[in-house]
């Protein structure tokens, strides 16, 4: 049975007609469009406590405290701001008229676009808010990157998306997943994507946030998440920005841990061929939600996820990064870090998959001199490098490397380019022991 999604209006005023509901809304960066719809929807007395929103920096660090980094469109700066609301909710508002109320602090930092358009649209958005009268706070707090290209287009998606957010708090907390997905309500396909999301307190006894943001991956609010080496949700950019990233690539069914071996000396000859410091390198590992390498861009439906997010705690618990995508081709993954303006990238990976793509057979259609081109485009455009794994033939028992590996004729020039100018290269030194079969 499919939900009845209410508008933004009517999910606004539900809000402010239900008495248990009070509270503090706090934006900065583009205007206050979250507020601006509950004094719309009318008896907004009933649920707004207070409103504000300190624009200059000098009033918002003596609100909020300084930004030691000077980033004010930051996780750090919109979990200071729920904690001085929410404290002064619960320190001010006290005795019977209260006594029945749930309290809930809104925050938001954002940056639109701007006059130049030369910057990116994005901001934090959270919630720290009670589910019962009296109740130890819960938290659910994301990312959102805006994606139109006007700036009142921009201001009203993230209006709508805070009145989503108030209301699945309240309305959707006990089905996480629902929660989830009804942040979407009454959005353009398009018009955002949110790429991390967090939540933790009494009212989400049992949720796993690995599974959460996998789960967006599925309703594609995104197209990747990253998580710390102690499972935290993590923005790419905040984690990977100017850092030279050596990043390897698996599958979530292998049944084995990756071969580490053979990735520490991927990880030495980018280092040595780069000239990385080791306080600059950022060591990720990848966990792809497919099993195989398609021509499609779309994930599967079928995956379970709960395997995918065991899988990323065993990679998080190696004490590196994890990324889980559904980047089916290298240079999807990186455009994606691209994005994160890294200072360069090594992708590890078995040549298996090279063999796949430098193959005309696997791809439909006639234009694939054209496809192969693009796929070169977008994988080294940038700093990349590729360092591939050596795997053992079971027909003809023998070690395939870029050497020896099968290659369509219209494909072998450019493939020679590529590893001529080092964008491709063997991992070196490796043992015989260390080649496994595919």
């Amino acid at each position: 049975m499919e939900r009845e999604i209410l508008d933004t209006k009517r999910k606004a005023l539900k809000i402010n007609l239900d008495p248990r509901i009070y509270g503090t809304f706090a934006e900065i960066g583009a205007g206050q469009e979250v507020s601006r719809n509950f004094f719309n929807a009318g008896a907004a007395s009933g649920t707004v406590a207070k409103t504000m929103s300190a624009y200059d920096m000098t009033f918002s660090d003596a609100i909020y405290g300084a930004e030691a980094n000077g980033r004010y469109v930051s996780q750090n700066r919109l979990l200071q701001m729920l904690d001085h609301e929410f404290g002064l909710l619960t320190e001010r508002l006290s005795g019977e008229k209260y006594e029945s109320r749930t309290f809930f602090a809104f925050a938001d930092t954002v940056t639109t676009l701007n006059y130049k358009r030369n910057n990116e649209p994005h901001g934090w958005v959270g919630l720290r808010f009670q589910n019962e009268p009296g109740g130890l706070p819960n938290e659910i707090f994301f990312h959102v990157r805006l994606l139109d290209t006007d700036v009142n287009m921009q201001q009203r998606v993230l209006g709508i998306i805070g009145v989503n957010l108030l209301y699945a708090a309240f309305y959707h907390n006990q089905e996480p997943k629902l929660m989830v997905e009804s942040l979407a309500d009454n959005l353009t396909i398009g018009s955002v994507e949110i790429d991390l999301i967090s939540v933790k307190g009494p009212a989400f006894p049992q949720v796993d946030n690995i599974l959460l943001n996998l789960y967006m991956i599925m309703k594609d609010f995104s197209a990747a998440a990253i998580f710390d080496s102690d499972a935290h949700p993590r923005q790419a950019k905040d984690l990977l920005y100017k850092k030279d990233i050596m990043i390897l690539r698996t599958k979530y069914g292998q049944k084995s841990l990756p071969n580490f071996n053979l990735f520490n000396k991927a990880t030495d000859q980018f280092k040595r061929t780069n000239k990385v410091d080791d306080g600059n390198l950022a060591v990720m590992i990848e966990v792809l939600l497919t099993n195989v390498l398609t021509d499609g861009q779309e994930t599967p439906d079928d995956i379970d996820l709960e395997s995918v997010a065991k899988r990323a705690q065993e990679m998080c618990d190696t004490g590196n990064i994890v990324i889980v995508s559904n980047f089916t081709r290298h240079n999807r993954l990186a455009k994606y870090l691209a994005r994160c303006k890294p200072k360069s990238v090594g992708l590890a990976t078995n040549i298996n998959n090279l063999k796949f793509v430098f193959n005309s057979s696997n791809f439909k259609g006639e234009n694939y001199s054209g496809q192969l081109l693009s796929y070169v485009n977008d994988m080294f455009n940038t700093n990349v490098r590729l360092f591939a794994y050596p795997f053992l033939d079971k027909k003809t028992n023998q070690v395939i490397n870029t050497s020896n590996m099968p290659i369509t004729p219209e494909a072998k020039p450019l493939f020679d380019f590529l590893l001529i100018n080092g964008y491709i290269t063997d991992i070196e030194d490796y043992a015989e022991n260390e080649v496994k079969t595919v």
